[in-house]
C-alpha cells in the first residue's frame, strides 16, 4: 500500500471518528505528506529515531513550538490509527513528548478600535451592509471565521434574538444576540441579501456577488482592509474580534464559565488566556500611571 493511500484512509477514518474540521483535515494532511516526502520510504516501516531525526530536520528550518507540537499530535494520531489497523505493531511516537511552549497572548482591540473598526464599512451600499452585519455578529457573538461563514439561512433567528452555531466537532452551541447586531442582520436580510442571491437558491447566510458563500480567504482581505481604513496599525484577522469579544467580556467582570460556554471552548483552561491579558494590561497601566510603577 503507497504511503498516499494509507494517509487518505486515515484521514476518512479520522474524520468518521471525531468530526475534525476541514481545517484540522487539511492541516494533518499537509503534515503528513510532508513527512512522507522526507521520509522516501513507506509509513509502516519506521521507529522512534526515524522520527526523532525529522523533528531534528523540521527543527533545523525554524518551525514554532506549536507546529511542532501539532506534528507530533498528528503523528501520534496516525501511527495509533495504523496500530489499531493492525497494519504495525506499535506506535513509534509513544515515548515523545510535545515541546514546551510560551503562551503567546493573542492580538486584541480595545472598544475604541473595535468601534472604528465597525464602522469602517459603507451602510448605505450592498457590500457595505453585508460586511457590517459579519463584523457586528463577530464581536457580539464571538464566532470563529469558520462558523461565521458556514452560517445558514436557518441558523439565525432574529425574532428570538439567538444564533445556533455548528462548531468544532460539530458541537452545537444556542448563543444571543446583541441588538446591534440584531439590527444591522435585519438590514442584510432586508436590503441586501436578496440582491447578492440574485435569484439563486441557497441556505448560506452571507453570500458573495456571486451568490455564493462566503469565503475564509475572502473575508480575511475584508476584514483587512477595513482595518487599514480604520487606522488600525495591528496584524489584524478575523479571530481578533472573537480575541476582542472575549477580552472585553472578562474586562467587564463575566465569569470564565460563561465566556468557556460561549465561545465552545471544551477545556476552561484555552479560555484562561484572558484573564492573561487581563493583568498584563493591569499591570501596564500600574507601571504607566502609578508613582513608584
Amino acid at each position: 500500500m503507497d504511503n498516499s493511500k494509507i494517509i487518505d484512509q486515515f484521514l476518512d477514518n479520522y474524520w468518521l471518528s471525531s468530526g475534525a474540521s476541514k481545517n484540522t483535515l487539511s492541516a494533518y494532511k499537509s503534515d503528513l505528506n510532508l513527512f512522507s516526502n522526507w521520509l522516501e520510504k513507506s509509513l509502516l516501516n519506521i521507529d522512534e529515531t526515524n522520527i526523532n531525526n525529522y523533528f531534528e530536520y523540521r527543527q533545523s528550518k525554524s518551525i514554532s513550538s506549536s507546529t511542532q507540537a501539532r506534528i507530533l499530535t498528528c503523528l501520534r494520531i496516525f501511527y495509533q490509527y495504523l496500530v489499531n489497523s493492525k497494519l504495525i505493531d506499535k506506535n513509534p511516537t509513544a515515548k515523545l513528548h510535545h515541546p514546551k511552549q510560551r503562551q503567546k497572548l493573542p492580538v486584541f482591540l480595545n472598544i475604541s478600535e473595535v468601534e472604528k473598526l465597525l464602522d469602517s464599512p459603507d451602510k448605505k451600499t450592498i457590500f457595505g451592509m453585508r460586511d457590517r452585519a459579519m463584523l457586528e455578529l463577530l464581536y457580539s457573538c464571538g464566532l470563529r471565521v469558520s462558523e461565521l461563514i458556514n452560517l445558514n439561512y436557518h441558523n439565525i433567528n432574529i425574532n428570538e434574538e439567538y444564533i445556533r452555531i455548528h462548531g468544532k466537532g460539530n458541537k452545537e452551541r444556542v448563543l444571543p444576540m446583541g441588538e446591534i447586531a440584531m439590527d444591522y442582520l435585519s438590514r442584510y436580510e432586508k436590503n441586501a441579501r436578496p440582491y447578492l442571491l440574485k435569484s439563486k437558491q441557497t441556505d448560506g447566510y452571507f453570500l458573495t456577488n456571486r451568490g455564493t458563500s462566503m469565503s475564509r480567504q475572502n473575508f480575511f482581505y475584508i476584514i483587512k482592509a477595513y482595518a487599514t481604513k480604520a487606522g488600525i496599525d495591528k496584524p489584524l484577522s478575523p479571530h481578533t474580534l472573537r480575541h476582542a469579544f472575549a477580552t472585553h467580556l472578562v474586562q467587564q467582570g463575566a465569569d470564565l464559565r460563561s465566556v468557556q460556554l460561549m465561545l465552545g471552548h471544551s477545556d476552561i483552561s484555552t479560555t484562561q488566556i484572558y484573564t492573561h491579558i487581563q493583568n498584563t494590561q493591569l499591570k501596564s497601566q500600574h507601571s504607566k500611571h502609578h508613582p513608584r510603577g
